[in-house]
C-alpha cells in the first residue's frame, strides 16, 4: 500500500464526506477509493469510517488518525515547497474555481500565456458564481467578488468592480426608462441571488444613499443568468457593465441611472490557510493578481458616453 496516497484518499473523503466526490476529483472508481480505506483499516487494525446510505462519519480512530495523516501531508507539502523553490518547479493540478463570466470572458482567453509559461502545469478550471467550500471541495484557489465572511481564507484583493442598474432597449421601449432608484418599484427587477444584498440595491446620489426594495418574477443563483435575462428583455438588472461588453457597444443594452452610484464590489484570490503555498498555487496566483489588477473593469468605474 502507497501510505502517502492512502492518507490523500482518507483526508478527502474525511473532508468532504463523500466517496463518489473524491473519486470524480482523483479521476478514479469509487471501489478504488473503497479499497484505499480498506487498506488503510487493514494496515490500522481499526475501523475508519462509519458509512450509511445517507451519511458518513469518522470513528474515534478514525479522527485520531485524521490529524496525523493531515500534519504528515502538510509536512509533506512543506517538503515539495521548500525543495521546488530551490528548483523552481512550478507543476502538477491546480484546482481553480471562478465565476462564470469572468472565466468565459476574461480569464480563459489569457490562461494560456500560464499553460505556456510553465509546461508541467495542469489546471482544472471550475466554473461557479456560488460560494463554494474550498476544503471540502478540494479547491486550491478561487476567485471571489464581495467581502469574505470565513475568517480560515487567506484573502488577496486585486480589483473593485464597478455595479449598475442595466436593461435591454426593447424592455426600455415596452415599459419605460426609471429617472430615479424609486422609479424601479414599478419595473420588473431581476435577483442576482448570489449578490451581497439580492432584494435590495443600493445607490448613491444628489439627494444622498437609498436603500431600495426590488421585486420581479425571474431569480437565478447565476450571473450568466440573470444576464441572460436582460439580454431577453424581462427585466432590469443590477450587474458590472463589462458583463453587456459587446451588447452596450452594440446599442442593445443600456446603463441606466447615471447619476445614480452603485457601491462597488471587492474582488479577492482566496485560498484556505495554509503555513506554505505549492509553487505551482503561487503561480496561478501570482498570475491572476498580476493580470488584473491593472484591468480597467476592476479598477476604476466604467466610463459612460
Amino acid at each position: 500500500m502507497d501510505i502517502l496516497a492512502a492518507f490523500q484518499v482518507f483526508v478527502r473523503v474525511s473532508e468532504s464526506g463523500s466517496f463518489s466526490a473524491v473519486a470524480r476529483e482523483m479521476g478514479l472508481s469509487q471501489p478504488a477509493i473503497s479499497r484505499q480505506i480498506a487498506a488503510l483499516e487493514e494496515h490500522f487494525g481499526e475501523r475508519l469510517l462509519h458509512r450509511t446510505t445517507r451519511s458518513l462519519t469518522l470513528t474515534d480512530d478514525g479522527k485520531d488518525l485524521l490529524v496525523h495523516a493531515t500534519r504528515v501531508l502538510e509536512s509533506l507539502q512543506e517538503a515539495e515547497t521548500a525543495v521546488g523553490r530551490r528548483r523552481g518547479t512550478v507543476a502538477g493540478m491546480v484546482r481553480l474555481s471562478v465565476p462564470v463570466i469572468f472565466g468565459r470572458l476574461y480569464l480563459t482567453p489569457r490562461i494560456g500565456r500560464l499553460l505556456e509559461a510553465h509546461p508541467a502545469l495542469e489546471l482544472d478550471i471550475l466554473f461557479n458564481d456560488g460560494v463554494a467550500d474550498l476544503v471540502a471541495e478540494g479547491i486550491d484557489l478561487a476567485v471571489r467578488a464581495g467581502m469574505i465572511a470565513d475568517s480560515s481564507l487567506i484573502t488577496r484583493r486585486f480589483g473593485n468592480v464597478a455595479r449598475h442598474a442595466l436593461a435591454s432597449t426593447e424592455y426600455l421601449a415596452r415599459r419605460g426608462t426609471p429617472q430615479t432608484p424609486a422609479d424601479l418599484a414599478d419595473h420588473d427587477c431581476l435577483m442576482f441571488t448570489q449578490g451581497m444584498s439580492p432584494t435590495h440595491w443600493q445607490f448613491e446620489g444628489p439627494q444622498g444613499k437609498v436603500n431600495i426594495p426590488i421585486r420581479g418574477r425571474f431569480r437565478s443563483d447565476s450571473g450568466e443568468g440573470v444576464r441572460e435575462a436582460v439580454i431577453s428583455g424581462y427585466g432590469i438588472g443590477m450587474l458590472p457593465a463589462w458583463y453587456f461588453r459587446d451588447e452596450i457597444i452594440g446599442g442593445t443594452v443600456k446603463i441606466l441611472l447615471p447619476e445614480w452610484q452603485v457601491p462597488g464590489v471587492p474582488v479577492h484570490v482566496i485560498y484556505p490557510s495554509r503555513r506554505y503555498l505549492s509553487p505551482r498555487v503561487r503561480a496561478v496566483m501570482d498570475f491572476v493578481v498580476a493580470e488584473f489588477s491593472n484591468e480597467s473593469v476592476f479598477s476604476e468605474p466604467v466610463k459612460r458616453d
